[in-house]
């Protein structure tokens, strides 16, 4: 048997392809319940199977509607954070999302992507880490390796290729600084979700 380079495989590795593909499969079939469960309008509904699934969920926190997750044992959200409808949360590697954190809308964070220079095009990846207090506005995405710091703002619509600092408010593709925020003291609480979003 061949791999699909044409590479001639032996047993053990014929084996440990064949044990792959059938976690692979039990993981996707996850993701896929994962995806209906999204759909049920009740939060502590949907974060009992999160958390069953591997997700943690700190107090007070809640993801909205239509959720997708990739591999939900790699992604930890803090307490009193709010993840909008339709965020695609890629657990491929970690994903860290600190306190009092808003995420808004069709947000996607991936943490996985293709190295288009490999003969391969074999897949790299790297940690998403969103440190406290950060916003993230509607239709951002976020790309593998990305720190946001504390309190730093993401605009509607920007693509996040590299590192944003403390405060900093960055918008645009790839997204630049715009300038930093003017408030002192991040203190504030989020308040409740909407019930039945």
């Amino acid at each position: 048997m061949k791999d699909k380079y044409g590479k001639e495989l032996s047993n053990k590795e014929i084996s440990e392809k064949m044990a792959d593909r059938f976690f692979t499969i039990l993981l996707e079939f996850e993701v896929m319940l994962l995806h209906c469960v999204g759909y049920v309008p009740c939060h502590h509904f949907r974060r009992f199977f999160y958390r069953l699934a591997g997700v943690k969920i700190g107090k007070g926190s809640a993801i909205h509607m239509g959720t997708r997750f990739y591999n939900p044992g790699n992604i930890e959200i803090g307490k009193d954070t709010i993840i909008g409808e339709g965020i695609v949360l890629d657990g491929r590697n970690k994903v860290l999302i600190g306190n009092h954190v808003d995420i808004a809308s069709d947000v996607m964070i991936y943490n996985s992507q293709h190295d288009v220079d490999n003969v391969n095009f074999m897949s790299v990846s790297a940690p998403v880490i969103i440190e406290d207090y950060v916003f993230i506005g509607p239709r951002a995405i976020i790309l593998p390796g990305v720190k946001i710091g504390k309190g730093a703002v993401i605009a509607a619509g920007a693509v996040v290729t590299s590192d944003v600092k403390q405060m900093e408010i960055v918008g645009g593709v790839p997204a630049k600084l715009i300038r930093r925020r003017e408030i002192k003291d991040l203190s504030y609480k989020l308040g409740r979700a909407a019930w039945f979003r």
